[in-house]
């Protein structure tokens, strides 16, 4: 046997040095995966008017903050025994960054395959993938950049049998409605899962021609029901946002998507275990808007803009209204007060008389949801008549959808603040009220308040001695007239019924105080645990 050492054998074959071979396979598959569908594919996208998904991860988070994970997953070409190329996985995700705060992002590469799903020993994106577990994992939130029609009937051709729904379904999709900030933007045609994952969000956003979103597309629909349907009929923006609700927030570019998006993260904690972020602009605590004091005509049934006076007692410049588009008689905002994170729930006097109907109902109800989830305090600005009445709204069972608002409010565990601008009436003004909590109501000295607004019910009330009399028109104005003395809001004071009056020009300094002494009790109910999560 030789004794010579074989690293010392002058005969011995020279062995490789280093890794080169791997390295240089490893810049083509990262290479190619950057590339996307190529060049033929990438050119098409953009002559749509739309964004790759690499350009929109980019547009959306801090420069140079992507780490992306799964780059390698793809389908490799070989020519004997050596790669040639590949064709990565029609989606793109990983860990990123938006105003310094880390965040999951992936979305659907619509160049590769149309963005369909992709069958692998484990899924990237879409419901129960990698991008999902990394927000549940890490506790942050999670957006969705979506742009793809899910799964196909060709995946049976594949695997040689058909699966039950829900092999890949939506149980972490949901889980994370209660953890972490869930926002999901629909930027090209979204069908079946993909869908179904930009309404399991808190909050969504899409673009004017070029998104639309539905549970099947026009194929399925001609086939099913014999209707001839485009895209945009469909699904687009106008049925969506402004009719159905499905989508909150539509824009015209995909640029000012993404700036929505991190405007909206601004407001939100990282999870449901952390309290918002404060961020303060210098807008004086004590600040008083003159204008508040005359806003509200005396002529009571004289409209005026609730959007001004949300303005006027927020911090300057902080309002971000959510779902303007849809249900209108209610007006939904995120604020700051002091820098510190509020909801704001608005009648709008301009639409129905502030009357909320089954859609505004619907908007309430998950917007409190949103903000008790994620421990933001809500103030309620005040001026409903009550819930809309009539056959259509029976027919709309708007009072099932607004007793459901009012069930929400009442499940509430956030501070609440009760702000009477003008009307209180019913149980839609229940709903506007903390009855489980300090029940701080303030108002102006516009305000009445009661069971029924004083003209329908005096005509219910009153209906016989009405008829009887002489004149009725004259007979049920006195009556009113009696009633509407006896219903002075300083009245209600004097029985401290109701906690203060104020000038409305100290709305906003007043109601600083009490958001800043709330913040130990809102520290205190950040629990070890989830709080229920947000229905979609």
């Amino acid at each position: 046997m030789s004794s010579v050492d074989p690293a010392n054998d002058p005969s011995a074959a020279p062995e490789p040095s280093g890794w080169q071979p791997e390295l240089e396979e490893l810049r083509l598959r990262h290479e190619q995966s950057v590339a996307l569908g190529g060049a033929e594919a990438v050119a098409r996208h953009h002559a749509q008017g739309r964004l790759t998904i690499r350009e929109r991860i980019g547009g959306l988070v801090d420069e140079g903050s992507f780490q992306e994970v799964g780059r390698l997953t793809e389908q490799g070409r070989y020519e004997h025994g050596k790669l040639s190329g590949v064709t990565p996985a029609p989606y793109v995700m990983g860990l990123a960054a938006v105003a310094g705060r880390p965040v999951a992002v992936g979305g659907e590469d619509f160049t590769i395959r149309g963005g369909t799903s992709w069958s692998g020993d484990r899924k990237k994106g879409g419901q129960g993938g990698f991008v999902e577990d990394l927000a549940h994992q890490y506790r942050i939130p999670l957006v969705n950049l979506i742009d793809g029609a899910g799964g196909s009937v060709t995946s049976i051709q594949k695997r040689g049998h058909s699966v039950f729904p829900g092999v890949h379904g939506f149980e972490q999709s949901v889980r994370l409605m209660g953890e972490v900030p869930v926002v999901c933007a629909v930027l090209g045609t979204a069908a079946g899962g993909p869908a179904g994952r930009a309404i399991l969000s808190h909050w969504s956003v899409m673009v004017k021609g070029t998104s639309q979103v539905f549970a099947a597309g026009p194929p399925v629909v001609e086939r099913s029901l014999g209707q001839k349907i485009t895209k945009e009929e469909l699904g687009g923006a106008a049925i969506a946002v402004d009719l159905a609700g499905t989508i909150d927030q539509v824009v015209d570019t995909e640029q000012e998507c993404f700036a929505l998006i991190r405007r909206y993260l601004g407001y939100m904690p990282q999870n449901v275990w952390e309290l918002p972020p404060m961020e303060r602009n210098g807008d004086p605590v004590d600040r008083c808007e003159d204008g508040l004091r005359d806003i509200v005509p005396r002529n009571r049934r004289r409209p005026y803009d609730m959007r001004r006076i949300v303005r006027w007692i927020a911090d300057r410049d902080s309002v971000m209204e959510l779902q303007p588009g849809f249900g209108k008689a209610v007006i939904t905002s995120l604020a700051r007060m002091n820098g510190r994170v509020v909801g704001i729930v608005a009648n709008n006097p301009m639409v129905y008389g502030g009357a909320i109907d089954v859609k505004g109902a619907r908007k309430q109800t998950h917007f409190v949801e949103l903000c008790d989830c994620f421990h933001i305090p809500i103030i309620f600005l005040v001026d409903v008549p009550g819930f809309m009445v009539g056959r259509d709204a029976e027919a709309a069972a708007t009072l099932r959808e607004g007793m459901r608002s009012v069930y929400v409010s009442l499940q509430a565990t956030v501070p609440m603040y009760t702000v009477v601008i003008r009307k209180c009436y019913g149980m839609a003004g229940m709903g506007a009220t903390d009855k489980n909590g300090l029940d701080l109501k303030i108002a102006w000295p516009s305000a009445e308040w009661g069971s029924l607004p004083i003209e329908g019910g005096v005509a219910a009330a009153f209906r016989k001695e009405i008829a009887a009399a002489p004149d009725p028109k004259a007979r049920e104005a006195e009556i009113e007239a009696k009633l509407r003395a006896s219903a002075s809001p300083f009245a209600t004071a004097e029985a401290f019924g109701v906690e203060e009056i104020i000038d409305p020009r100290e709305t906003r300094p007043y109601l600083c105080r009490f958001i800043d002494a709330a913040q130990s009790r809102l520290a205190t109910t950040v629990g070890p645990k989830p709080k229920y999560g947000v229905r979609p």
